[in-house]
């Protein structure tokens, strides 16, 4: 079901001369002039060379272009466009939707993204062994869908989506969990830069429509047992970086780790229904909920470290402890693990079946609140 999804979307796309056309993809701006901001003063910086942008004063400004510490999961807008040319400087647009949201990333992919990215399907890129949705696929799998997608390990690669920060952070800590650390998602990401005024690509190159079908052929392949072209992304797991259902089962006595879930307050109250059939309500005994909105600003960028620590502190939340996260399908709670690795906890596991897995299993405790 997973890479239906692409397989339909790239059937349709190759069917429309609109959408898929062997000419040089378009470049458009939503504005005529943009603005250089300075760069955050939290990365670490290394000089390399220099591009000019134009600011509204219609005075040139020289923006340097720079590397950027692991230890700083995100990047800006404008380091970003100051680097997307270097050669060994991978973009990938992430978007995923919630089904009822009934958008298809693919096709707004095609429509609108960052010059040269490459689509990375979230739903297609995971494991074909199960029926819950998007779960982690096997490290043989990854590498061959990522090296499909012609990404090698020395590439720093910068992670997209279309809502701001959502998606991209899954696809971060994909990329975390398989040992590539070289990995931040782009801050405020598709709205951010396109409201700063950066150029969007319409309709992709015929190459970048390959690599996301080649991409999802070789999951295929992997979990078939054929052969895969030639693997240029070499996986090392962190198998602490991934919780699974006993682990979270075991924690609920043991109370080692502090777990926090992302999903809103009345779904995990038990209040709200949700969104898929057949999940019960409520949240794992024992766990607190911070909504993976509290990370993030009106603009969708990561909260500065002072406001971040406030909503932990908020809701006893000791970062000298360990903490695991979770939310409906492991989308959001790498949010969470976003925040936390700002913070400077880099070693926070994610829960990836979440409460899809834990909801929807009959003998395993649910608790809920009072009202």
């Amino acid at each position: 079901m997973a890479s239906g999804i692409l397989s339909r979307s790239l059937s349709l796309l190759k069917s429309s001369t609109f959408l898929l056309s062997t000419k040089q993809p378009q470049l458009f701006s939503s504005k005529k002039t943009f603005y250089c901001q300075s760069a955050p003063t939290y990365f670490s910086y290394k000089l390399v060379a220099s591009v000019t942008c134009r600011m509204n004063s219609s005075r040139l400004a020289t923006f340097s272009t720079q590397s950027v510490s692991s230890n700083e999961p995100v990047v800006s807008v404008d380091w970003l466009h100051a680097n997307l040319k270097q050669p060994h400087i991978k973009v990938l647009d992430a978007s995923w939707y919630m089904p009822n949201e009934q958008r298809n990333p693919l096709q707004e992919y095609q429509v609108a993204h960052i010059p040269g990215a490459l689509f990375f399907d979230v739903d297609g890129i995971s494991d074909r062994t199960t029926n819950l949705p998007h779960m982690l696929p096997s490290e043989e799998a990854f590498a061959a869908a990522v090296s499909a997608l012609g990404i090698e390990n020395k590439d720093g690669v910068v992670v997209y989506d279309g809502k701001g920060i959502f998606s991209a952070a899954r696809v971060w800590w994909m990329f975390r969990v398989f040992g590539h650390d070289r990995v931040w998602v782009l801050d405020g990401g598709l709205p951010r830069w396109r409201a700063s005024g950066y150029d969007v690509e319409s309709s992709a190159s015929g190459d970048a429509i390959l690599k996301a079908s080649a991409a999802s052929e070789a999951i295929e392949k992997v979990y078939q047992r054929q052969a895969v072209a030639p693997i240029t992304f070499l996986t090392k797991f962190q198998p602490h970086l991934v919780w699974t259902l006993n682990q979270v089962w075991k924690n609920i006595e043991e109370t080692t780790y502090q777990h926090i879930d992302a999903r809103s307050k009345a779904r995990f109250d038990g209040v709200a229904p949700e969104p898929r059939k057949g999940i019960r309500s409520g949240h794992v005994p024992g766990s607190k909920c911070i909504p993976f909105s509290q990370m993030l600003d009106g603009s969708q960028t990561l909260l500065s470290n002072e406001e971040l620590k406030k909503k932990f502190d908020q809701e006893g939340i000791s970062l000298d402890k360990p903490i695991v996260t979770s939310c409906g399908t492991g989308v959001t709670a790498c949010i969470l693990a976003l925040g936390l690795h700002r913070l400077g906890k880099t070693d926070v596991p994610v829960y990836d079946g979440s409460w899809t897995e834990w909801g929807g299993h009959p003998d395993v405790p649910v608790s809920t609140s009072e009202a």
